[in-house]
């Protein structure tokens, strides 16, 4: 199989697609004020092809802010896209169409994997998804878009979830998460007075949930925020650790990108060398892997500033993209099978 990549830093969809002849399945990253433009201009330029989209900045090397990326999947891939609706309130209604996704494709565990686009309640859709997806061992991987749209087909949806399943032909797919913090120190917080709904943390050991974080790391009330760069929490999910990113502070509450419920077990994490990390997930990658053919990732776009700011993002692409045909985007939150995530990086690999 290919993945092939193009884009278009002024946003011009022609100039994005013009090495994609035959594609099996199309993936857009676009941007706000273009974004319906492109969808479709994209179902037009190639009728009848599955694809799903999203507003985000995409990667290869180069990083294409506010223009429009395509990643085209050709040769020897069997692919389908749909969506499921009402991802808010009720997307177990649309399930059927997932399993009979599936079906149509023939998927299977070793060679076959779910990419999905999100507009929010991520936590519930993924619960949703991998419950259909589980019955098969599918692996999912994707992340969340910006403004609350996702693109299926060539229709634009709201409140929605698009996913492509994606089957290859000649080798076997595999799904990665990149963690690049540990816990800090030996810290147990027990959360409470919690909104799930709002992801808030009213308090962490029966104290105001602000006060607790800025006191552990000893920095002022304005330095809360940003300081989740480098320290966000974590919560123990049996010898997982799930990355919780820091909105921003309410009063003495935290308000966070995932929910916590009361009872959760968190700490506090720090960062540690990123480089390196994505080195060994690249040597991971190619220990597991005799031939890759293609690497399609989500960055979450707290790593984005992160790398930035410290003068790293290219070094970052650079080293991953040392993998064959890797491409990708920053969301706002990672999927990995039925966990949602921040602050991390999760891929798929197609041998």
């Amino acid at each position: 199989m290919k993945q092939l990549f193009g884009s278009s830093q002024r946003g011009d969809l022609q100039e994005a697609i013009r090495g994609i002849t035959s594609p099996s399945l199309l993936l857009l990253m676009s941007n706000a004020d273009q974004f319906e433009a492109h969808v479709t201009q994209l179902e037009t330029a190639f009728p009848g092809v599955p694809s799903i989209g999203c507003i985000a900045m995409s990667y290869d090397r180069n990083v294409v802010e506010k223009g429009v990326g395509v990643v085209a999947y050709t040769e020897g891939v069997t692919a389908t896209a749909n969506v499921l609706e009402q991802v808010s309130t009720m997307p177990v209604k649309y399930i059927r169409r997932l399993q009979s996704d599936m079906e149509k494709v023939g998927a299977a565990s070793q060679n076959t994997v779910c990419i999905d686009f999100c507009s929010g309640n991520d936590a519930c859709v993924l619960t949703t998804m991998y419950s259909a997806l589980n019955s098969r061992k599918i692996p999912l991987m994707g992340g969340t878009g910006d403004a609350g749209k996702v693109s299926v087909n060539g229709r634009i949806y709201q409140d929605a979830v698009a996913y492509a399943l994606v089957k290859n032909n000649g080798g076997k797919v595999k799904i990665y998460k990149e963690n690049i913090y540990q816990p800090r120190d030996d810290y147990r917080l027990i959360a409470s007075k919690t909104d799930k709904a709002n992801y808030v943390i009213g308090e962490l050991n029966g104290k105001p949930a602000k006060q607790v974080y800025r006191d552990i790391l000893q920095i002022s009330d304005k330095d809360v925020e940003s300081q989740t760069f480098k320290n966000p929490l974590g919560k123990v999910s049996g010898q997982d650790m799930c990355i919780i990113s820091i909105k921003e502070p309410i009063g003495n509450t935290l308000s966070c990108f995932r929910p916590v419920n009361d009872s959760d077990v968190l700490t506090i994490l720090e960062i540690r060398d990123y480089l390196s990390i994505a080195k060994e997930t690249v040597a991971q990658i190619k220990k597991d892997f005799s031939r890759v053919s293609a690497v399609f990732s989500v960055n979450c776009l707290f790593r984005y500033l992160l790398f930035s700011q410290n003068g790293d993002l290219q070094k970052y692409l650079d080293t991953m993209g040392a993998l064959p045909g890797h491409a990708g985007l920053f969301g706002y939150g990672e999927h990995y099978n039925d966990q949602f995530l921040n602050q991390t990086m999760t891929c798929v690999v197609f041998e």
